[in-house]
């Protein structure tokens, strides 16, 4: 029995330490045992399609880490050894190898990825898709349970067929943009679009989507895959990422940047004047679009959007605004349980930068949310208006702080749940406006006495794995941010295991 292999399973997701290099970092994903897991997973799907292993056909690829070939290789071999069909797509996105499954072309039994997302260069992790989506928690755990009793068997993989994925799902995407701009030939002649892919895998966007449309693409930078990621981290969260392809938009006087992370699941994007659409704003703009041909809808997100957010889903684009929880997947099947309810959900995003389209197999793509843009971009300028003119009601930014308390307790779990308990209680008890929350607790400040005049919003929860209580905050009005840090404070007296020194 193998316990330790239990330690890859993050959430709905398998992710290790595959490389030497970091200091305190031992490599726990090994090809052995990525050879173990493709046994595994070559198992599990046969018993979830009724069909035995050699009648199952499933695609695989990575994007650009330098563990990625040995990990494809060995879980490739696994796969093989079961008797399984393997199609080996070779540098592929996250989004494309779920839609392996969908195109007539391809049309696999399931797919797997080799792919860590944004993390550092040493780590890298395996995702996996059938007909019905990524895998969820609890498939992830019976693949491990299956994989702990496996024997590395490895196999010779070096004939096995190589599926061009990239050209498919490129071509996919330059349709959908054509189709969105009257199907011309070369929709995005005039523009200005450039791509930041921070080395990871979405530099085919610029060259095999946006180029063959027309777009001048000069000034995407980055587009190389190198898994050692030697410019910046291919993150849209992360503050130097987001300055590069800024300030890239600006030097090339560009229309519109884009950036992706490593397996481009996720995005956001610069506009023409150096402002960066993340965050609420990539939220707000995806919904613009969305919100003409779905009137009312809802649109679900995260906990930790702002309430200007909410102000503009709901006061400008008469939409309806459900705040979830942090999660892709939870905000996704959130969205997927609305629509099976006959709720029209059209999209569920993140404040990271995942975004599903319920149009688009409820799949958080990258590259066809950035699609969404590239259309509207189009469409706006052929009448003489900017992008920006979609978001221009959307309040300004406030201050905005986030502060991780850390829990001293070995049973982290039971002890947050007191603080929120106490800290809910002694809200209420001081009048705090507290909206619905499916995440914590959250308290809007109006202006009133409950926080000495402070206007904007906190929320405190539980971290899921983590001893760690995270602090949202924002202050819309100058000063409000150290009212409200204060006001937290107060709420939060007398917890001796809470670790409130990052509040000071």
């Amino acid at each position: 029995m193998d316990e330790e292999i239990f330690k890859l399973q993050n959430g709905s997701d398998i992710r290790g330490v595959a490389l030497e290099g970091v200091e305190g970092e031992s490599v726990n994903l090994t090809p052995s045992i990525a050879n173990r897991i493709g046994q595994a997973f070559a198992q599990w799907l046969s018993a979830k399609t009724n069909k035995s292993a050699d009648q199952l056909t499933v695609g695989i690829g990575m994007d650009s880490r330098i563990s990625g070939q040995n990990l494809m290789i060995a879980v490739t071999s696994g796969l093989v050894n079961n008797g399984v069909d393997v199609k080996c797509c070779g540098l592929a996105t996250t989004p494309a190898m779920f839609m392996s499954i969908v195109f007539e072309q391809s049309h696999f039994d399931g797919s797997v990825m080799i792919t860590a997302s944004h993390l550092p260069f040493n780590r890298n992790g395996i995702k996996f898709f059938t007909k019905d989506g990524g895998l969820e928690h609890d498939d992830i755990s019976e693949i491990l349970k299956i994989a702990q009793d496996k024997q590395v068997v490895t196999v010779d993989v070096s004939e096995e067929k190589n599926f061009d994925l990239i050209y498919l799902y490129a071509q996919h995407l330059r349709t959908s943009i054509m189709n969105g701009v009257n199907n011309s030939q070369k929709p995005l002649e005039g523009l200005k679009i450039i791509v930041d892919a921070g080395n990871g895998a979405g530099g085919f966007f610029a060259e095999k989507v946006l180029k063959p449309l027309g777009a001048n693409i000069d000034g995407s930078q980055f587009l190389e895959p190198d898994g050692r990621f030697p410019n910046h981290i291919p993150n849209p969260e992360n503050k130097e990422a987001m300055e590069s392809i800024r300030q890239a938009v600006l030097k090339n006087r560009a229309d519109l940047g884009l950036i992706f992370d490593t397996d481009v699941d996720r995005m956001s994007a610069v506009l023409d004047d150096g402002s960066e659409v993340n965050r609420d704003s990539i939220i707000a703009l995806i919904s613009a679009i969305l919100a003409p041909r779905n009137k009312g809808a809802t649109i679900i997100t995260d906990s930790v959007t702002s309430d200007r957010l909410t102000f503009f889903l709901e006061k400008v684009l008469g939409l309806r605004h459900l705040r979830y929880m942090r999660g892709y997947k939870n905000v996704i099947n959130k969205q997927k349980e609305l629509c099976a309810d006959g709720v029209n959900a059209p999209l569920a995003m993140e404040t990271s930068g995942h975004g599903a389209l319920k149009e688009n197999y409820f799949l958080d793509d990258g590259a066809f949310l950035a699609v969404q843009l590239v259309i509207a971009l189009a469409n706006a300028a052929k009448e003489g208006k900017k992008l920006q003119s979609l978001i221009e009601r959307l309040p300004p930014p406030g201050e905005e702080a986030e502060i991780r308390f850390k829990i001293n307790d070995e049973n982290f779990k039971e002890y947050g749940k007191q603080v929120l308990d106490a800290f809910a209680e002694r809200a209420r008890d001081a009048g705090c406006i507290m909206p619905e929350s499916f995440e914590g607790v959250r308290i809007s400040f109006k202006g009133g006495p409950e926080a000495d005049g402070a206007e904007g919003w906190m929320l405190l929860r539980l971290s899921l794995h983590d001893p760690v209580m995270p602090l949202n905050i924002e202050g819309t009005t100058p000063g409000s941010l150290e009212k409200i840090k204060q006001t937290a404070a107060l709420l939060l007296t007398g917890f001796d295991k809470l670790d409130m020194s990052a509040l000071a």
